[in-house]
């Protein structure tokens, strides 16, 4: 049977190796997860929220290991590893505080008055495939929703960091989850499919690549199923003609380097309009050439390994070609013959169309710097994209950048003067190749819902 082998990306050492499952051994995972569904769809929503309370708990217990876990499979910081999982277990709780509100039945009328209701009930097996970049937070965003929500969920997790997928699965029975509630397969691709088209799977849910989510999406509406997809992105960060170089300068750094790199949200285009380009410039490529990567175990530590050799070759590749074509490295750049994935925090100038700096999503710490005229060049700049998740504007006027921000960017998420991932209470999704449907903010817990309306006399 194939095996799937983890490897420590900052040592290039095998961790543990998995066998593969059979197909019939994954269908059978879905068709116990749906017989578990169907007395979980019994409780209440009172009755579902302390399972998920527990399951928060039981992560904040063992947040060391599983920090440690999450930096070993895939280079994660530690420390944003503890906050990862603090993370998730706010996301289980926000869903046991607020799911029997966000889900409670609805009172209408409809004809001459009659009464009616809308009832949100569960519809069965949720598909989670999900990516490496965050291994405990992306299944979680779809596991904390969906159980609130009444659904089973059966996982299929990156292979590099298989042992946490596992791992969490573990912790949410030792919390009393029903064993067969929650799943975790190890497949590879072609079963996936299989399983989308199987009918005990009601829904399917992608975090990944748009080429990912485009096969996924295709095989899921072949067989009339629901998706939910959060794609990539080239995240626009606008530093306007009245931003606070400062300000500008903080958050761009962090933006760029936060999780390696290797975060959808990431800051990656900088777009810098021609009044302040050259202070600008000067300030954010000082910050980042301080950035020195390390042991991402070491509290000191700025910037880990990438994921795995073959993202560390993606990375250069991306870069090369961008080089190429004509941009301009003002720092970073160069490898090192250290062992690990390690890139060094990189920035480039003079990027233009036809580069994948500016084209394409580069999944590690590399800005790409693009001057705008002014800040509707900046703009439009901005949008000349085709993804659209997440986005910033510096302005020292928030109230411009609020409109800036409502009416014209066009992204599904946008951060004024600030940098952040993701918040349990504000919806997370994106536009364009970078997908649809949305999580977080209660948003999450009714898109694989039966809006069912009932109507009476």
């Amino acid at each position: 049977m194939p095996k799937i082998t983890t490897v420590n990306p900052a040592t290039g050492k095998e961790i543990r190796s998995y066998e593969l499952m059979s197909e019939a051994e994954a269908v059978e995972r879905v068709e116990k997860c749906h017989a578990a569904f169907l007395n979980w769809r019994e409780l209440s929503h009172e009755e579902r929220a302390p399972y998920l309370t527990r399951i928060a708990g039981k992560l904040r217990d063992n947040a060391e290991e599983l920090a440690e876990l999450m930096t070993s499979e895939m280079g994660k910081l530690y420390r944003d590893g503890l906050t990862e999982v603090e993370i998730c277990a706010l996301l289980f709780e926000y869903a046991a505080a607020n799911g029997p509100d966000v889900l409670a039945d609805e009172e209408r009328s409809h004809g001459d008055g009659s009464r009616g209701v809308v009832t949100y009930q569960p519809v069965g097996v949720i598909y989670s495939i999900q990516p490496w970049n965050f291994p405990l937070y992306q299944p979680v965003r779809v596991l904390a929703a969906g159980l609130m929500a009444g659904n089973g969920c059966v996982l299929k997790h990156a292979s590099l960091c298989t042992g946490s997928g596992l791992r969490l699965r573990e912790l949410c029975i030792e919390a009393g989850l029903p064993e067969d509630l929650f799943q975790v397969i190890l497949i590879d691709h072609d079963v996936s499919d299989k399983l989308i088209e199987h009918p005990k799977v009601r829904g399917v849910t992608l975090t990944g690549s748009d080429g990912a989510g485009r096969h996924v999406a295709a095989t899921a509406a072949r067989a009339l199923k629901k998706t939910v997809l959060e794609l990539g992105s080239n995240d626009a960060y606008l530093v306007l003609e009245d931003a606070d170089i400062q300000t500008a300068v903080k958050y761009s750094v962090m933006g760029r380097i936060y999780n390696n790199g290797e975060t959808c949200v990431c800051a990656k285009r900088f777009i810098v309009t021609d009044k302040v380009y050259d202070a600008f410039v000067e300030a954010y490529v000082n910050e980042m050439s301080k950035i020195e990567t390390g042991d991402p175990m070491d509290e000191a530590t700025q910037l880990g390994p990438l994921s795995s050799r073959e993202q560390f070759e993606t990375v250069r590749d991306q870069v090369e070609k961008s080089v190429s074509k004509g941009a301009r490295i003002l720092c970073g750049g160069e490898v090192s013959d250290r062992a690990g994935a390690y890139y060094p925090a990189t920035v480039l100038a003079d990027v233009k169309p036809g580069m994948p700096a500016y084209d394409d999503e580069i999944f590690g710490p590399v800005a790409a710097v693009i001057r705008a005229g002014d800040d509707e060049d900046a703009m439009r700049i901005a949008n000349d994209s085709r993804y659209g998740l997440g986005g910033g504007i510096f302005s020292r006027d928030e109230d411009r950048a609020l409109e800036l921000a409502r009416r014209y960017f066009d992204t599904g998420m946008v951060r004024i003067n600030s940098f952040g991932a993701a918040d349990p209470n504000m919806p997370f999704g994106g536009v364009k190749d970078s997908g649809y449907g949305r999580e977080h903010g209660g948003f999450g817990m009714k898109e694989f819902v039966n809006a069912k309306a009932v109507y009476l006399p």
